[in-house]
This record gives structure tokens, C-alpha cells and sequence, in this order.
């Protein structure tokens, strides 16, 4: 089973690395924005395969935290978007 979860985790490690290349070059604000909510998911689920991998629970709770960051940002970049175009409306 070890086997399967490292296999898991490296899929996960590439992942994150087609996410920082996305925010890295992303042509919009919106695409890096997108690429860093893949970036928090990917990193939730990197943290929970992990978890299971080690038998660390407390790397659940580092999970959550970070779960709940990403919605924090993600509420942020929309709220800023918002007042942008009603600017320039």
C-alpha cells in the first residue's frame, strides 16, 4: 500500500508543478487565479495521502488550515474583481 500512496504523491508533486508553471505564465489574472486554487486543492490532497502514508493525523489538521485558506483567497481575488469592473462600469 505504501507503494500506491507514493505513487499518488509524486502524481500530486507533478500536478503542483503544472500549477506553478500555469501562475508563472498565466496570461490573466483570473488563469493565475485558478492555477492557485489548483495549487491549495492539490496541496489539501497531497497533506491527506500523506497523512495516510506516514499515519500522522496531525497532518489532517494542516489539511483543514490550509483548505481553509484557499477558500479565504479565493473569496479575496473575487471580491477585488468585483470592485474592479465596477469601476470601470
Amino acid at each position: 500500500m505504501t507503494l500506491v500512496f507514493n505513487a499518488v504523491a509524486a502524481f500530486l508533486l507533478l500536478t503542483l508543478l503544472v500549477a506553478l508553471e500555469r501562475i508563472w505564465l498565466g496570461p490573466t489574472a483570473s488563469d493565475r487565479m485558478l492555477a492557485s486554487q489548483l495549487f491549495g486543492t492539490t496541496g489539501v490532497a497531497l497533506l491527506l495521502v500523506l497523512a495516510e502514508a506516514q499515519a500522522a493525523p496531525s497532518l489532517r489538521d494542516v489539511a483543514l488550515v490550509l483548505a481553509l485558506l484557499s477558500v479565504l483567497a479565493i473569496v479575496g481575488f473575487v471580491t477585488r474583481v468585483v470592485r474592479i469592473d465596477r469601476r470601470e462600469s
